[in-house]
């Protein structure tokens, strides 16, 4: 307990670092007059947001949190309760609190970085990798101090515990699901009338939707992408705890709070060496702070899991080790694919760029198919660390092998969202009419995070697929606490089978709704754009001005409008299989949804990635160029790209998570009634 205790520190020293970032951040210079009313602007728009966001949220949660408090009265026994609602609540605030601080700091660093890349590169990406860090940070220590209180607070149980995994993941759905549809409606609109219309160039000043584009940086590749990987980082450690409880190990239950702090520490030390800048080239300065965590947190978990010597059916003390040296290595194989597949520099990227010489249909169709290849090696892989998992630990061994790829989630979050920074820094130094070779110093950033963006996205499907299947495993094993009978899954159970096709189905449908929401918003946002162009005089010559506070309202109301029938049949899905099917139908639902959304979720995340850059590596200079017809090709390409990458794909793991933690919270429930 004493060690515990201990832990604690890790997340409470990395807030401090926190809050030194942030001092560090605000003292640099924040530009001319003008980079800081756009600055203001951003960040009205994007509080705004956030604050509505929250509110829609704040009613589903109260009302979930009423269901959880009622538990009692579908049974005799008491299992889901007021404590469980509690607990769910805190992983609600818990993510909202992350996800407010990370945007906070980004919207104040965008002007500060473009003031600091009129003097180059480096000082650019020094500025905009502090707030990615005071993001990544901030994410990991609030959800690992959150979970300590929470576990504390209710003395470990289980079943309670599990409540702040499904607040978290709600959180995330939400912010997810609304931020994603806001930012990339906001961006498909600008992008189609003013650079495909009207032919002027990116984040130009005229064009009214350019704020509401800037404002969805924030909302949904910060906010949203923080929760994102906050309920997957809380989930892989709830899913060890949840095993572990029915294994009646107590060494165990304390053994992922141990190796998540030291994923603080080895966090930390990454940060600082990429701040240090001994290595020169931005990619290279930071892969290795990356790779350097990655080598800490595995030579560190050795000794931690050395000291503790557990031993249980009659695996090796070392199990959990060998587990955990997978899901890392896990993680950072899937990364460096994607990478290979989303980055200019690899053929993929640069072949589909060629593609666009014949027009935009062979661009998205290549994009697509692009996307489909890249699933096989994160998919084999994905696998074959589930297997070194369970063979090394059982199924404890899976779960902490989730644990061990999102360890470092410190540093790898920190990588990633550095990229809207850069990508708001781009577009202050368009509408604030700066030196070319300003924007040219930003676009490079910017064209670097799309990459490491691949990263995290990289990081957060694969760590959805292991958190999944360790929650899954952990239903399974709380079913067979609660249930007089052995519960099996056997594909000549027709429930089962029913179970299968009806969660294969539900990531389509999901992302479906998603899309279909990012068109509503961007065709609202396109009549809106094309009015005041036609409207408004002078707006081209740039005599008149736009009023782009309507399209930053158009957006919000609409992604807040698009995001709550995907949220609620999230939620509606699961509770309905388990009470009407059965337990073991909503294991088989469980299994499809996995199944089926894994790879369409790096599917999609890598097909716009990798169209966006095609887009860049044309406007570089390749292929003729901006203004060529094969630019004009991708930048259809990249739009088609757009929801695919940063809203589809990213939601759809957060999907299959929050299914799976409701169905581990009122599994439970679902034994009782049935």
């Amino acid at each position: 307990m004493l060690y515990l205790w201990l832990s604690v520190g890790a997340g409470i020293i990395g807030l401090i670092v926190v809050g030194l970032l942030i001092r560090g951040i605000l003292k640099q210079n924040p530009g001319n007059k003008l980079m800081q009313n756009l600055s203001k602007e951003i960040q009205r728009g994007a509080k705004t947001f956030l604050l509505t966001e929250y509110r829609t949220v704040a009613v589903v949660a109260i009302i979930v949190a009423i269901f959880l408090s009622l538990g009692p009265l579908f049974t005799h026994k008491v299992t889901v309760n007021w404590e469980t609602a509690l607990a769910f609540l805190i992983g609600v605030f818990a993510s909202a609190l992350a996800g407010w601080i990370g945007m906070s700091i980004a919207t104040r660093t965008n002007s500060r970085t473009t003031q600091a890349a009129q003097k180059g590169i480096k000082p650019a990406l020094s500025v905009s990798f502090s707030a990615g860090a005071v993001t990544g940070l901030s994410i990991v220590c609030v959800a690992f101090l959150g979970l300590v209180i929470v576990y504390f607070l209710f003395k470990g149980n289980p079943v309670i515990v599990n409540g702040y995994a499904m607040g978290a993941s709600l959180m995330a759905l939400f912010a997810r699901a609304g931020g994603g549809i806001y930012t990339k409606g906001a961006d498909m609109g600008a992008d189609l009338v003013g650079k495909v219309e009207e032919g002027i160039p990116e984040d130009d000043p005229r064009n009214p939707g350019v704020i509401a584009d800037n404002v969805g940086d924030n909302v949904g590749d910060v906010a949203g992408l923080g929760a994102d990987l906050l309920e997957s980082y809380v989930e892989s450690i709830i899913a060890t705890l949840a095993i572990a409880a029915t294994i009646g190990i107590v060494s165990l239950s304390y053994l992922p709070f141990y190796l998540a702090s030291w994923g603080i520490i080895s966090s930390l030390i990454g940060v600082g060496w990429i701040k240090m800048g001994r290595v020169k080239d931005p990619q290279m300065a930071l892969n290795s702070g990356t790779y350097l965590s990655a080598v800490l947190m595995i030579i560190g978990s050795y000794f931690i899991i050395r000291k503790a010597g557990v031993v249980y059916q009659n695996y090796s003390s070392l199990g959990p080790f060998w587990a955990i040296v997978s899901g890392v290595a896990a993680g950072l194989i899937i990364a460096e694919v994607s990478v290979y597949y989303t980055s200019s520099k690899y053929k993929p990227v640069k072949e589909l760029a060629n593609s666009c010489q014949t027009g935009p249909a062979v661009t998205v169709v290549n994009g697509l198919a692009l996307g489909m290849l890249s699933t096989l090696i994160p998919v084999i892989v994905i696998a074959g660390a589930t297997l070194i998992g369970f063979i090394f630990a059982g199924m404890y061994g899976v779960a902490i092998a989730a644990l061990g790829m999102l360890s470092i989630l410190g540093i790898t979050l920190a990588v990633d969202s550095y990229g809207p920074v850069a990508d708001n820094a781009g577009g202050i130094a368009e509408m604030a009419h700066l030196p070319p070779e300003v924007r040219q110093n930003t676009d490079k950033l910017d064209a670097l995070g799309n990459t490491t963006a691949a990263i995290g996205k990289g990081f957060a499907i694969g760590s959805a697929a292991f958190a999944a299947l360790g929650l899954i495993t952990a239903y399974r094993a709380t079913v067979n606490a609660f249930s007089p009978h052995p519960f099996t899954l056997s594909l000549a159970d027709p429930k089962l089978i029913a179970g299968l096709l009806i969660g294969g189905m539900v990531p389509y449908l999901y992302g479906s709704l998603l899309a279909k929401g990012v068109g509503k918003v961007a065709f609202r946002i396109v009549e809106e754009i094309r009015r005041q162009f036609k409207e408004i005089p002078g707006i081209m010559e740039g005599k008149g001005k736009g009023d782009s506070s309507r399209c930053v309202n158009i957006a919000a109301r609409g992604a807040l409008n698009s995001m709550m029938l995907p949220g609620i049949l999230a939620i509606v899905f699961p509770i309905g299989i388990g009470f009407f099917l059965g337990p073991i139908a909503l294991g088989g639902f469980l299994v499809g949804a996995l199944v089926t959304g894994l790879p369409l979720g790096i599917q999609t995340a890598n097909s716009g990635a990798a169209m966006d850059n095609a887009k860049k590596y044309i406007e570089e200079g390749n292929l003729g160029g901006k203004g060529s017809y094969a630019h004009k090709a991708s930048v259809v390409g990249d739009t088609v790209g757009d929801p695919l990458k940063d809203t589809v794909g990213p939601s759809i793991n957060i999907l299959i998570k929050l299914m799976s933690v409701i169905s581990l919270v009122l599994a439970p429930l679902f034994v009782i009634i049935h």
